[in-house]
């Protein structure tokens, strides 16, 4: 859907267990390379924060196009 493979889902945390990785994250949901992970200054903490409170843009889409053809 993306048009590029997905980077690697986990990476070693600082714990050294496995931890999601923010830009698979950001792939999944559908959004072009350095969306959130290009911001400069962005923990990875407020990363993923931006990513959970987002909106996948394709799900989005599909559910205004459902309301319009509903009428609504």
């Amino acid at each position: 859907m993306t048009g590029r493979a997905a980077p690697p889902p986990t990476e070693v945390g600082r714990k050294g267990g496995p931890r999601v990785t923010v830009e698979w994250v950001e792939w999944l949901m559908g959004l072009p390379l350095g969306y959130v992970t290009g911001i400069p200054g962005l923990t990875r903490g407020q990363q993923l924060q931006i990513l959970g409170n987002g909106v996948v843009p394709q799900q989005a889409a599909c559910a205004f196009k459902a309301l319009l053809d509903l009428g609504v």
